[in-house]
Order: C-alpha cells, then structure tokens, then sequence
C-alpha cells in the first residue's frame, strides 16, 4: 500500500489512464449488479452468444488497461536484476489469481433455504474467473514483453489469435465447433477441472472465462501495452493521437470482417472479438488523450480518476459486497434483493434496476473517494 502522492510528471502522464480504468471498473459495477437481472436494458447485457453489446467492451478494455499500466511499470524494471522481476511478475499474478479465487469461494459458506448455515466446500468453488483471467493475461504478457521484447510479443500474438481459431474448428464438435456445449475450451475445462468448478450462471457448466480462451486474451493486454510506450514515445500530439486512432479504426475493420468468418464472441474470447475491442480501446484512449492531455480538460475527470486510482480493490470490494448482500436473509429473501424490492423496484423494472445499479456503484465510489482522499493507492 502506497500514502505518497505521484509526482506532477506521473500525475500529468497517468490521468488519461487513470479515467480510461476507472470508466471501464465504474461500468463493470453498473452491469455486474443490476437491481433486477429480468428488466435490465439490453446494452447492460452481454450478447447471447455470438454478437456485440457495450457490455462486451468492458473485461477486454480492463485487459487492456492492465497492458497500458504496465508500459510504465517495465521503465522501472529495466535497472532491476532479472531474478527480482520474475519475481516480482509471479508474486503479483499468483495474489490475483488466488484473490479471484478467494473471492468465489468467499464467504465460505452458504445459507439454505431453511436459513442454515451449512459449508461450502472448495470441491465446488470455481476455478477460472475475471480476476483469475487478468492475473494469467498479465503474467504471460509480462514474461513474453520482458524477455522477447515488443515485436516478437506482437508477432506472438498473432500468432496466438489464429492459433486459437484453428484450435476453435480442430477440436470442437463437427457442425458445433462454436457451441457453448462443443468447443474446444469446454472439453478442456471439463477435462482439467471437472464441471464442479466451473461457472454455471448459463445454466450448464460453462465458463466464458476458461483456460483455452484465455490464449487470446493475451492479445488485449499486450494490446494495450504497445499503445502505452506509442504514446510514451511520441508524446500527446495531434500526429500521435490520429493514427493511434487510425491504427483503431482500421483493427475495428479486421474484426468486423473477421467476424463473417469466426463471429465476434465475448463467451469464446474469438479472435474476431480480440481485434475488434482493441480496436475500440484505441479509439477510446486516443479520445481521452485528446480531451484531457491536449485539450486540458481535466475537471470531469476526477470522479473516473477515483475508480481508476484503487482499480482491483474497488472491484474486488463490489463483488464481495454483493456477495454479503445475498448472503443476507431477510424474511424469504435476501438484503439485496430486498433492498430492491422496497426501494428501487417503485421506479419501474427497467428503471428501478438501472437506479439500483447505479446506486450500488456509488457506494463502491464513495469508498474509492475515501482512499483517494487519504491518498492511499492500495496496489497488489
């Protein structure tokens, strides 16, 4: 845990990340923990199966925030021994991999319906997940980018998308390579974990967030790790910001025609999909640079630079909260829904859900603008 405050330079260079994290967390919150799941707007939902919602722009372009931070993090480890880097990439990719896991399995128990306490055993606690994605994303990308250096960690990568896809259509199903049932992502986490530890909120033993697709999701990390050190390089300029943006525009076209021929599937992680939210994320960071390194607008941008400030723990506090809140009785239901039910549902489904959501994100907020003020940036 770090209570200094950055220099004016690291203030000044990390505000556009800063916002770009917290936009992506704060998002992350709203969708995650909707008043009422039923009558959510469709934006807030992911797509389906195959397709694209704003809601499938959000764990990609947290990926590729973690690659854009660590841009800054490798200057740092250059003067560094090799043995205290690795060290320092498998000590912070094991905390977030076990932190993710600690975080389903918490709190360690469940209540029944008949409101006993009864335990929770680790036989049946998931495995994979967001916070376990992140943690193998940036492990993996840390040690390609340290060792291979830039080019060879791009070249990687592509290799990787098209690796997966060939894998995708090798080892599914015939006639349902793509199906959540007959992929090849399935058939290994089945293999490797059993469906005990996988995530069931489709219905079936499935998990978006398994080990073969997260090959491919390298690609987001190391994504924005590239466009971090362009931007580093060639400063905040009009040149700079315009083919960055370019650069977006044009991986926004690969994955869109990709698509005709491996559809963009955030459940897969399909290469299509890959492309095309780098892509967006470029286009996105190129716009905050614009407005809040050149254009000096920097006013609007506090309450995101909350959020982006202590990222992890805000969002690893949001799903423990609401973890609490379900574990909670009252009456025949639980606090949160409760909570709903006697306060929000009176806006409407659609509405009252949305208010809930948004409320829930400003607790998380509140907490986040305590730590900010006290100038503590909790770092694992």
């Amino acid at each position: 845990m770090s209570t200094t405050s950055p220099t004016p330079l690291m203030q000044q260079r990390n505000v556009a990340l800063d916002v770009f994290r917290g936009a992506t967390v704060c998002f992350m919150i709203i969708v995650n923990t909707p008043g009422n799941g039923e009558t959510t707007f469709s934006p807030l939902h992911h797509a389906a199966w195959n397709g694209f919602t704003p809601t499938d722009l959000v764990f990609p372009s947290f990926l590729f925030a973690v690659g854009n931070a660590m841009s800054f993090v490798m200057n740092k480890w250059i003067n560094m021994p090799t043995q205290k880097v690795v060290w320092k990439i498998i000590k912070r990719t094991v905390i977030i991999f076990l932190l993710g896991y600690l975080m389903y399995w918490f709190p360690f128990f469940r209540v029944n319906k008949a409101h006993h306490i009864v335990a929770f055993p680790m036989a049946r606690t998931r495995i994979m997940g967001v916070l376990q994605r992140i943690a193998l994303c940036y492990g993996i990308a840390s040690f390609m980018i340290y060792f291979l250096k830039v080019r060879a960690s791009i070249i990687i990568c592509i290799a990787l998308l098209f690796l997966y896809w060939i894998i995708l259509y090798w080892f599914g199903d015939p006639a349902q390579q793509l199906s959540m049932l007959g992929n090849a992502g399935y058939k290994l986490d089945v293999w490797l974990m059993g469906k005990d530890h996988m995530y069931h909120g489709e219905g079936v033993a499935f998990d978006p967030e398994g080990w073969l697709s997260t090959l491919p999701a390298i690609s987001n990390v190391v994504g924005g790790y590239v466009v971090g050190k362009w931007i580093q390089k060639k400063g905040n300029n009009y040149e700079a910001i315009t083919k960055l943006m370019l650069a977006g525009f044009a991986l926004m076209v690969c994955g869109y025609f990709w698509d005709l021929l491996l559809p963009i599937n955030k459940k897969l992680w399909t290469s299509s999909y890959v492309v095309y939210t780098i892509g967006i994320d470029c286009v996105i960071i190129s716009l905050l640079v614009y407005i809040i390194q050149i254009q000096q607008k920097v006013n609007w941008s506090t309450f995101f630079q909350v959020f982006g400030k202590n990222t992890l723990f805000v969002y690893l506090l949001s799903e423990l909260l609401v973890t609490v809140l379900f574990t909670i009785p009252v009456g025949s239901t639980n606090l949160f829904r409760w909570i709903y039910q006697n306060i929000f549902s009176y806006a409407g489904g659609y509405l009252g859900s949305l208010l809930f959501a948004l409320a829930y994100m400003m607790v998380c907020w509140l907490v986040g603008y305590w730590l900010y003020k006290k100038k503590i940036y909790i770092k694992v």
